[in-house]
């Protein structure tokens, strides 16, 4: 029996990650597409040192009582750790990280890809040319919204909020509004931001994107009082948490045209079940949550997670600690 360390990856990753693990550790990747069952995960995690998680396994203290006094360090695979129980692990001893900032311009990238899809019907436009309803040009098809020169409101002005405005104001110069738990000067001076309170932001934005953690707080903080705030006219983006948005309240504004559209990465559940009514609408675009999924990103998340388990096992300081 091998002497190192046992580590258990609950998803396959990038080789550069595994490889950087393989090196120091036993470790067992779970090698299916959809996530370890409940049970699988808890015999999976018996005696392990380390674990690299996903968004997707709950790490509680079920987990943590299972895996034993042994366990060293968790290392999601994302940013986000609200699937992680911190307290937990603290009150244990296991360090918990998470893989910040390599992934932040490509999940601005999908925002502002979904603000645009949105925007521009490109569901809609693209399912003519495929399913034949494409007979002509048509000066009434496929009406869409401009951007230039309107309001973005940002909801959460981190890392990934921040380069979403960037791109909102650089390209098509836009206003920018954002709401934020503290002023953030350098936004102010740079983008000509300016922090409001979520009324006045959903009121006077042309374009809402969530950029938030998943908290007690933000739980369906965009729910059916918060649509009927926002412009007829406006487009709603998240590539937050799917739990940020009530999706029964957001299926009815967009059926009921109270907003214009809606672009989707993240969503609840995941994946979304192909019966669901969201699905069914023209003006709502949804994607597989990929706000990282570029080589770069994917393969820094990877080293990076590596980097968190061995620093852990070596009860080293982790270069990537959650906040």
């Amino acid at each position: 029996m091998s002497d190192k360390p046992r580590v258990f990856v609950s998803r396959v990753i990038p080789d550069v990650g595994l490889d950087r693990l393989r090196e120091h550790c036993d470790v067992e990747v779970w090698p299916k597409p959809t996530p370890p069952r409940r049970d699988t995960l808890l015999d999976k995690v018996r005696g392990c040192h380390g674990l690299v998680t996903m968004l997707s396994d709950k790490i509680d203290e079920s987990v943590l009582n299972t895996a034993g006094d042994g366990l060293k360090v968790v290392a999601n695979y994302a940013v986000g750790y609200n699937n992680i129980d911190v307290a937990a692990c603290r009150e244990r001893g296991v360090a918990v990280g998470n893989t910040p900032d390599v992934l932040t311009d490509a999940t601005a990238d999908v925002a502002a890809l979904l603000m645009l899809a949105a925007a521009r019907c490109v569901t809609p436009a693209a399912a003519s040319v495929r399913d034949g309803g494409w007979k002509t040009w048509a000066p009434m098809d496929h009406l869409g919204v401009e951007l230039v020169g309107k309001t973005v409101g940002v909801i959460g002005l981190g890392r990934i909020g921040r380069a979403f405005a960037e791109r909102c104001r650089g390209g098509w110069g836009m206003n920018v509004l954002y709401t934020a738990n503290s002023p953030k000067p350098d936004a102010d001076r740079d983008l000509g931001a300016r922090r409001v309170e979520l009324d006045e932001l959903l009121a006077e934005s042309d374009f809402v994107s969530l950029h938030c953690p998943l908290t007690e707080a933000t739980a369906h903080l965009i729910d059916a009082p918060a649509l009927a705030r926002m412009k007829p006219t406006a487009v709603l983006v998240n590539t937050a948490r799917g739990e940020v948005i009530d999706q029964e309240a957001l299926h009815a504004a967009l059926k009921e045209n109270v907003i214009f559209a809606a672009g989707l990465d993240v969503t609840t559940p995941e994946p979304l079940p192909t019966d669901s009514p969201l699905l069914g609408l023209s003006n709502c675009v949804v994607l597989p949550h990929i706000g990282s999924a570029t080589r770069h990103a994917r393969g820094g998340m990877a080293i990076m997670a590596a980097d968190n388990v061995l620093a852990g096992l070596a009860g080293h300081p982790l270069p990537h600690p959650v906040g």
